[in-house]
């Protein structure tokens, strides 16, 4: 997985080299703030906070991947980059008034089961600074029913799923009403004789659906945008949604 992260010309674990690059650089513009104290939930390896802090930004990154964080750490030792990395689920974040903005990007928040959705509402709220900035992107719904993909079958040598050879079988399920698509893969690995099953339930939204989940945690100054990343596929440009809001002054 982390191989896969690293690989800067495709968007699998993480987006392209250049797609992150342009979305680091608009986030930034966006905000408009000198040395910001910056959190980026689902750090990965570290790829956006190795940006920001080179851009003289204090920041922290925050994964639950024990590979990604410790890979992080040394990277950033070997560019002298000053960064901390927390090996932690953010969902367990308890810290307060302390960023000036929080990132979350690459939709992660789509994920997310509607309760934790609310969770992590909750703990971003507290751990901003009043004025802060939160930033995050989502799938839009936008002709849902063309995003849900077909049954298909593949063997592997090794790759994304299994470091030995595999067969994946994977399907698709919608659920319209919820705005929801149930991704599955069965993978069968030559080497172990094991079957494992990985399902990703993955929510789309409209701009309307987010401001609807975050005006009742103090936000404000909504704005979506789905500009930010190019044209390339299905899951980029227009069908990706980037979200800001600033938690209130004096809050």
């Amino acid at each position: 997985m982390l191989n896969i992260h690293l690989n800067p010309d495709i968007d699998l674990a993480s987006r392209r080299k250049s797609s992150i690059e342009s979305t680091v650089e608009w986030i930034l513009n966006s905000v408009n703030r000198k040395k910001m104290t910056i959190l980026d939930l689902g750090c990965c390896p570290g790829l956006y906070c190795a940006l920001m802090a080179k851009r003289g930004h204090i920041v922290t990154g925050v994964d639950i991947s024990k590979n990604s964080i410790e890979y992080a750490r040394k990277e950033a030792k070997r560019q002298g980059l000053d960064i901390r990395y927390v090996n932690q689920n953010y969902l367990k974040l308890n810290e307060k008034n302390k960023y000036d903005l929080i990132i979350m990007v690459f939709t992660d928040f789509g994920v997310l089961k509607p309760h934790d959705r609310d969770i992590l509402i909750r703990n971003v709220h507290r751990a901003l600074k009043p004025g802060g900035t939160f930033v995050f992107d989502v799938l839009s719904d936008r002709d849902l029913e063309t995003k849900a993909s077909g049954r298909t079958w593949e063997m592997e040598a090794s790759g994304f799923w299994k470091d030995c050879p595999y067969l994946i079988l994977s399907d698709s399920f919608l659920y319209p009403d919820k705005k929801v698509i149930l991704y599955q893969h069965i993978v069968l690995a030559d080497e172990s004789e094991t079957i494992d099953t990985y399902r990703f339930w993955t929510h789309f939204f409209t701009s309307y659906d987010l401001k609807q989940m975050l005006e009742p945690n103090d936000f404000e100054s909504f704005e979506c945008f789905d500009d930010v990343l190019p044209e390339i596929d299905m899951w980029n440009g227009e069908n990706v949604l980037f979200c800001k809001v600033q938690k209130k002054s004096g809050k």
